[in-house]
């Protein structure tokens, strides 16, 4: 049976971006260090990289599709993804502006919610062809399907580092129980696997 998961690289300090996000620093001062594993151990890492994209259909906000900033895109921007994003999959974007899909290179078409989180879910869960769907990120699009009671599984990858302040992952999501269920690692990353109990 398909389930809900989520993959996320927090630091120490549970913040899976630093301070400053902005469209020049996606991922705030610092934050692109938190993903050295997946480029610096990628061989080692390889299964875990696997399941981060083994989805059917991906959800994420509209800050992981585009970075920070109001108001809607410019008709020629395509994200942060390149020409080929790695999903290869449908990637619901939650936002509060309409647009019309955007189809990528490599079967990656990016199609924009903007009826919130469960209607998200509803369509990604109808285009997963039976596949898990994953919430991409960022922080406050994991914490509104953490809150809402949405997700079945949470994966953390965290890296040893102190990032002080920026977007962190747990704020305001409720008193979550979550089982661990694997745990394992390398000197730049710790991955461990929850199961989320309702």
């Amino acid at each position: 049976m398909s389930q809900v998961t989520c993959d996320l690289t927090v630091s120490l300090d549970g913040f899976v971006a630093g301070p400053n996000q902005s469209l020049e620093q996606p991922l705030g001062e610092r934050g692109e260090s938190l993903h050295r594993w997946q480029f610096e151990e990628r061989e080692t890492n390889a299964a875990e990289i696997e399941g981060i994209l083994a989805a059917g259909a991906f959800i994420m906000g509209r800050n992981m599709f585009a970075g920070p900033g109001p108001g809607p895109w410019g008709a020629d921007w395509h994200g942060w993804w390149g020409e080929e994003p790695p999903y290869h999959a449908p990637v619901y974007v939650l936002t509060h502006h309409e647009r019309e899909p955007l189809e990528m290179q490599g079967g990656t078409t990016f199609h924009f919610v903007t009826d919130g989180v469960e209607a998200a879910l509803d369509r990604a869960r109808d285009s997963a062809g039976g596949k898990d769907v994953a919430i991409a990120g960022g922080a406050q699009t994991a914490r509104q399907f953490l809150a809402a009671g949405l997700i079945d599984e949470l994966r953390l990858h965290i890296s040893p580092m102190i990032l002080g302040g920026g977007e962190r992952l747990l704020d305001g999501v409720g008193d979550l129980t979550l089982e661990p269920v694997e745990v394992s690692g390398t000197g730049l990353v710790t991955h461990v696997r929850y199961r989320v109990l309702r």
